[in-house]
């Protein structure tokens, strides 16, 4: 199963420059609102992990799993109403939005709204989403209206539940925070709702706050404390600058003399996981040691689905090995003698790290 995630803010917020930290693609980031696409890349998501099993198995190759990131151009104030950010639309397929918030000073980079303050280009960006959400959903009614002419119940019930989420709207509520049955939630399922979508808020600030932050970002936490999501600092400029090293060995020099960890992709991609529910498991061989992601909870046979189709309809049973107890025991064939080779059916829930040999016949 792919990730997807949009990143979005208002213009000069430096999210070509995030993109550009982030991505495997690096695209021209400009101080004016010149953009009239979207920027794609791709990011593999780290796990130290992988390199461990490669170097064990004596693999030939690593496949690590993949983010797809979409950078759309900057939103503008308003621009819903005006016929602006036409480039929403092309979020409406992402599994979750990165929303990055200029917490930087820098008089030769003037902000669209004349000031720097994170808390209301928050609250810009989120109507300019959810502006968009009560027109899909006043569409929607509209044809369920017409339904309703012709007496269809369920139409009925449609539009009252419709009505419900238009009513958390226009009460400046993104979707996301709305408390609705899964049968409710059925009703929007089908127009991917941005305001519904989990959010990650990026504080993209100067170089000298990387490590510390500065009162920007304590204003962004301040105002996203009761929602459910988490707040990253960011150094994007710098990073970005950092992930366009060749040498990993500079990178890593570079990041240590900012006194930064590891870099700002990392943490990114394990709160992208941490909100969508997410975790990997692993498949081994001469060939390659393959990640793969799935949601937390998920059977032995929907895990082998992920790999391919036929694996999920013709599952007979998964031969399971923990990730610890492989990287104690070295190998499958120690691991069986040991007894840690585990014969699991359809009902087994697969587990952060596990090693599964999937066994099926179609």
């Amino acid at each position: 199963m792919g990730l997807k995630c949009g990143i979005i803010g208002l213009s000069k917020s430096g999210k070509t420059t995030m993109f550009n930290c982030i991505s495997n693609t690096k695209a021209q980031a400009s101080g004016y609102d010149s953009a009239v696409k979207s920027n794609l890349g791709q990011v593999n998501v780290p796990d130290p992990r992988l390199q461990i099993l490669f170097d064990l198995v004596k693999s030939q190759k690593i496949v690590p799993v993949t983010v797809d990131i979409v950078d759309i151009p900057g939103l503008t104030k308003g621009g819903q109403e005006s016929g602006g950010n036409k480039f929403l639309a092309e979020i409406q397929q992402t599994d979750a939005l990165i929303h990055v918030l200029r917490c930087f000073d820098d008089p030769m980079l003037p902000h669209p709204e004349g000031s720097i303050d994170p808390v209301r280009d928050k609250e810009i960006v989120d109507l300019e989403l959810q502006v968009r959400d009560l027109g899909l959903i006043e569409r929607k009614i509209a044809k369920l209206e017409k339904l309703v002419k012709v007496g269809d119940k369920d139409a009925k019930r449609g539009m009252e539940v419709l009505a419900g989420f238009m009513k958390h709207l226009e009460n400046f509520q993104p979707i996301r925070t709305m408390e609705a049955s899964e049968e409710d939630r059925k009703w929007i399922a089908d127009m991917f709702l941005l305001s519904d979508k989990p959010v990650i808020y990026v504080c993209n600030v100067d170089e000298a706050a990387a490590v510390n932050g500065n009162n920007y970002v304590e204003l962004v936490k301040e105002a996203v404390k009761e929602e459910n999501t988490e707040v990253l600092v960011i150094a994007g400029q710098l990073e970005a600058e950092i992930a366009a090293l060749d040498d990993p060995e500079d990178r890593k020099v570079f990041l240590e003399d900012a006194g930064l960890q590891e870099p700002g992709v990392n943490r990114l991609v394990r709160s992208a996981y941490k909100i969508l529910n997410l975790m990997s498991f692993f498949t081994v061989g001469p060939k390659d040691v393959h990640a793969w992601t799935i949601h937390r909870g998920m059977t032995a046979p929907q895990a082998a689905g992920v790999i391919h189709s036929d694996l999920e309809r013709g599952f007979i049973r998964a031969e399971v090995i923990k990730y610890d107890d492989f990287l104690y025991y070295k190998s499958e064939h120690a691991c069986r003698e040991h007894g840690k080779l585990f014969v699991e059916g359809k009902n087994y829930i697969v587990g952060d790290g596990d090693l599964l040999n999937i066994r099926f016949n179609v």
